[in-house]
């Protein structure tokens, strides 16, 4: 096993252990800090915290608890009634949910992640909630498994610096937005002046820490991928010269789909909604 697919495997076995404990009723027993210990715990602010502000009203209680990101990217990404929205790595799916009541029922809202067992979950509470303009997908954010130019934003929280392949994600999405498509993300960033052994120092690769790029990083690889009018703002410290950011960006007219370089997935349902 390479190592890129054995910090893949890392990263799906731990978010595989955390939709098993709150589906068992026990609580997100790992979240993205250490195992055994909470994110409240350690002194970050990461997880369920983060959505305390909002109207809980009509979210069933397991998707807030599997919630194991950074921020909270649906109260940024300015969604609008009958848009298509994607969540890059939608665990539990409380982002997909959240964006599903805000893009109305003419809208839709994707949900893609590579852990059978948080797709379980997400399923469920799709269910609870009656979302009914919700699909979940099975794929990695490194292939998405959706057509270009489908897409009007593209969500994540706290998962695209658990890629191992950022470049391809920003390529990917891209790719499936709309030309003037934006995406609103919650991501871990690194101080410009933080090496990746220093990143490394403060926490582990599936902790959201290690793997996280430097802000003049994510900026030059979004505009790389074709995204112009890129801005990453710090939220709060997610560790000593490490923080929490909203990155915000809009899919430029030039960018090149290469259909080829994606892996198709089973999806976890039949299109239905």
């Amino acid at each position: 096993m390479t190592n890129d697919a054995a910090l893949r495997e890392e990263v799906r076995a731990r978010y595989a252990e955390s939709a098993k404990a709150v589906d068992a009723g026990s609580g997100a027993a790992n979240d993205c800090c250490h195992a055994g210990t909470s994110c409240a715990e350690e002194g970050h602010a990461f997880g369920p915290e983060l959505y305390e502000a909002l109207e809980r009203e009509g979210l069933p209680g397991a998707a807030v608890l599997a919630s194991l990101g950074c921020g909270n990217p649906t109260a940024v990404a300015e969604l609008r009634e009958g848009q298509t929205v994607l969540d890059l790595g939608s665990g539990g799916g409380i982002d997909v949910l959240l964006s599903a009541k805000r893009v109305g029922p003419a809208g839709k809202v994707y949900g893609l992640d590579m852990t059978e067992e948080m797709l379980a979950l997400a399923l469920k509470n799709r269910e609870e909630a009656g979302a009914r303009n919700v699909e979940f997908l099975k794929g990695y954010i490194e292939d998405i498994p959706l057509p270009a130019g489908t897409v009007d934003v593209v969500i994540s929280n706290c998962v695209i610096n658990l890629s191992t392949d950022k470049g391809r994600v920003f390529a990917e999405m891209a790719r499936v937005l709309k030309t003037g498509g934006r995406i609103g993300i919650a991501d871990v960033v690194a101080g410009d002046d933080l090496t990746p052994e220093q990143r490394a120092e403060r926490g582990s690769y599936v902790g959201c820490i290690a793997g996280a790029l430097s802000f003049a990083e994510y900026a030059e690889g979004l505009k790389v991928a074709g995204f112009v009018d890129v801005s990453i703002t710090p939220t709060h410290e997610a560790a000593p010269g490490m923080v929490s950011a909203i990155v915000k960006a809009t899919r430029g007219p030039e960018v090149i789909a290469d259909e080829g370089r994606r892996t198709m997935l089973p999806m976890v349902q039949e299109r239905c909604c």
